[in-house]
C-alpha cells in the first residue's frame, strides 16, 4: 500500500477544500476490519473536539470505537454521532446518528437530514439540509422552536447524510398541534425563499 507525506497529503486536502461537488480531491480516512471491509468509526461526545483536527488523520481514526453492521450497503462509508440538545425532536438527545459519508453536496436533495462536520465554534450539527444558490446550505431543525439559518460551503468539512438513529427511547408521537405548527413554519420558510 502507498503512503503520501504529511505535505502530499495537506496538499491534496487543500486542494479539495470547500469543493462541494467532489470533482477536486477531497481525503477521507477509513478504517478497515481484517476482512478488508470497512468500519463505522463512532465518534464519541468527548472524542467530538479533537474530530475536526483529526478527521483525515488515519491514526486519529484508528483510536475510535468501530463498530459492523450486516445490513449496510456496500459501497458508502458510514460513520455514527451522538445527538445533543433537542433541536432535531423526536429524535431523542443522547440518540447515535448513523450516518453515510456525502461526495457531491450538490446533489443533497431538499430537506435531506444530514450531520455536518464544521469548521466554526459548533463543530457538529444534525440539520435538515437544502443546497441554495452561491455555495451555501440552510439548514432547519426538526425543532419549529429553532429558526432556519445558513453556512457558506467553504465553512463544512463534512457532510453525513442521516441513514438512521440508535437509541433508548422510545420517540414521543407529536400532537395534532405540533403538526400543524410544523406545516405553518415549512409553509412560511417556502414562502420566504420565493
Amino acid at each position: 500500500m502507498d503512503t503520501l507525506s504529511e505535505n502530499e497529503l495537506q496538499s491534496l486536502t487543500a486542494a479539495g477544500a470547500g469543493q462541494p461537488t467532489g470533482h477536486d480531491l477531497r481525503v477521507l480516512a477509513i478504517t478497515v476490519n481484517p476482512q478488508n471491509e470497512e468500519n463505522v468509526e463512532f465518534v464519541p461526545v468527548k472524542a467530538k473536539a479533537g474530530y475536526r483536527a483529526g478527521h483525515r488523520d488515519p491514526e486519529y481514526l484508528a483510536s475510535l470505537p468501530k463498530f459492523s453492521f450486516p445490513d449496510l450497503p456496500k459501497g458508502r462509508t458510514f460513520r455514527m454521532f451522538p445527538t445533543t440538545g433537542d433541536s432535531m425532536l423526536p429524535i431523542p438527545e443522547g440518540s447515535i446518528v448513523l450516518a453515510s459519508y456525502v461526495t457531491d453536496w450538490l446533489s443533497i436533495k431538499a430537506d435531506t437530514r444530514c450531520i455536518l462536520i464544521l469548521n466554526s465554534e459548533m463543530e457538529f450539527v444534525f440539520k435538515k439540509v437544502t443546497v441554495l444558490k452561491n455555495n451555501r446550505l440552510l439548514l432547519m431543525s426538526e425543532n419549529a422552536r429553532y429558526i432556519p439559518y445558513e453556512v457558506k460551503m467553504t465553512e463544512v468539512l463534512e457532510i453525513w447524510e442521516y441513514d438512521r438513529f440508535i437509541s433508548q427511547e422510545i420517540p414521543e408521537r407529536g400532537t395534532d398541534l405540533d403538526e400543524i405548527k410544523s406545516m405553518l413554519g415549512e409553509m412560511r420558510r417556502q414562502l420566504e425563499l420565493r
